[in-house]
C-alpha cells in the first residue's frame, strides 16, 4: 500500500515538474491539442513558400478567366472585332502588325493578330476561359468515373475487380493522342451532318467526352489501391458486422476515408488536361475559329513565328507559369495531406 508521505511526495513532484517545464513546449502543447486534421493539413500547408505562391496563381488565373467579359468590357475591346481590317494602319501590306514589337502600345496592351488584326490580349483572356472552362468539366467527370471503378473494383473484390481491372487495362493501353484526332471527328459528324458548321457546345461536349472517356484510368487505380488497403480495417468489419449494406459502407466509411488520394489526383490531373485540349486545338480537331482558344493561338502563332514572334509570347509564357504553378500546387496539397511523402 502506498503511504500518505509517498502519495504527497509525489504530488510535490508532479508540481515542481510542472513548473520546471519549459513554457515554451507547454503552449505547443496546448496548441496543438484538439487540432482537427483539417487544420492540421492547412497549418502544413502554410508553411510550403511554393504551394502559398502557386495557390496565389492558380487563384489569380481563375478569377481572370471568370472575369473576362468585364476585363474586356473595361480594356474597351473584345476577341471577335476585326480591328485589323476596320483600320489599315494597323497592318502592313503582307498583313503583319506595322507597329513594332506585333503591334504592342497603349492601345493594343499585346499586340494585335497577323492577317485579322484582333486582339490578342482579350483573346488570351477568353481562349483561358475556354480551356479552363472545359478542362474543369472534364476533370469532374473523370474524378467520378475513377472513384466509383475505383471504390467497386477494390471494396467488391474477386470477379469484379478482375474485370474492371482489364477494362481499365483496355483503356490504358490505347494511344491517346492518336484516339483523340481519330474520334473528334466522329463524335460531331453524329450530332452535326457533315455539310453544317458544328456550334461551339458541340464542339465543348464532344472534347469533354473525349478526354473523361481517356482520362479516368490513374483515379480508378489509385481510389482502388486506397479501398484495398481500407476495406479490411476495423470500423469496416464493424460496420459490417453490424448489418450495414455495401452501399452504405461505402458512402459513410470508404469514400471519406479516400478523398485525400481523390482531391490530390484531380489537382495533378487538371494542368494534364488543359494541355491536351490545347493539343486538340492545335492539330485542328478541337475548337476552331472564332471561339478563342489556347491551343487555336498556338496554332496561329506557328505558322507565323518567323514574321512576328511576339504574338506567341504571352499565350506561352501564361501557359507555362499556369500549368507550373498548377503542378507545384499538386505537390504541395499532396504533402499537405500526407506529411510522409516529404520532398
Amino acid at each position: 500500500m502506498t503511504s500518505p508521505i509517498e502519495i504527497e511526495g509525489a504530488e510535490a513532484s508532479s508540481v515542481l515538474d510542472k513548473e520546471s517545464a519549459p513554457q515554451g513546449d507547454a503552449k505547443e502543447s496546448k496548441k496543438s491539442e484538439g487540432r482537427s486534421p483539417g487544420q492540421l493539413m492547412w497549418g502544413r500547408f502554410k508553411r510550403d513558400r511554393a504551394g502559398v505562391v502557386s495557390a496565389f496563381v492558380v487563384l489569380f488565373f481563375f478569377v481572370v478567366a471568370a472575369a473576362a467579359p468585364l476585363i474586356s468590357k473595361v480594356y474597351g475591346k473584345n476577341p471577335y472585332t476585326l480591328y485589323g481590317q476596320d483600320n489599315p494602319d494597323l497592318l502592313d501590306m503582307f498583313t503583319m502588325p506595322a507597329k513594332p514589337a506585333g503591334g504592342i502600345d497603349g492601345e493594343f496592351w499585346f499586340g494585335i493578330e497577323p492577317g485579322l488584326g484582333r486582339d490578342v490580349f482579350t483573346q488570351l483572356l477568353y481562349g483561358m476561359r475556354t480551356s479552363i472552362a472545359t478542362a474543369l468539366a472534364a476533370t469532374l467527370i473523370m474524378t467520378i468515373v475513377g472513384v466509383l471503378i475505383g471504390l467497386a473494383g477494390g471494396y467488391f473484390g474477386g470477379k469484379t475487380d478482375y474485370w474492371l481491372g482489364r477494362v481499365t487495362d483496355f483503356f490504358m493501353a490505347l494511344p491517346s493522342q492518336l484516339f483523340f484526332v481519330a474520334a473528334m471527328p466522329v463524335i460531331t459528324t453524329v450530332f452535326v451532318a457533315p455539310d453544317e458548321e458544328t456550334p461551339t457546345y458541340v464542339r465543348t461536349c464532344a472534347i469533354i467526352i473525349v478526354m473523361a472517356f481517356l482520362g479516368w484510368m490513374s483515379m480508378a487505380r489509385i481510389v482502388r489501391a486506397a479501398t484495398l488497403s481500407l476495406r479490411d480495417r476495423e470500423f469496416v468489419e464493424a460496420a459490417r458486422i453490424s448489418g450495414a449494406s455495401s452501399w452504405r459502407i461505402i458512402r459513410k466509411e470508404l469514400l471519406p476515408n479516400i478523398v485525400t488520394p481523390t482531391l490530390v489526383q484531380a489537382t495533378l490531373t487538371l494542368p494534364s488536361t488543359i494541355l491536351s485540349i490545347a493539343f486538340l486545338s492545335f492539330v485542328g480537331v478541337g475548337y476552331v475559329e472564332p471561339t478563342p482558344d489556347w491551343g487555336r493561338m498556338f496554332a496561329i502563332g506557328a505558322n507565323i513565328v518567323e514574321q512576328d514572334p511576339y504574338y506567341m509570347l504571352f499565350p506561352g509564357i501564361a501557359m507555362v507559369i499556369f500549368v507550373v504553378a498548377f503542378n507545384l500546387l499538386g505537390d504541395s496539397v499532396r504533402d499537405a495531406f500526407d506529411p510522409k511523402t516529404g520532398r
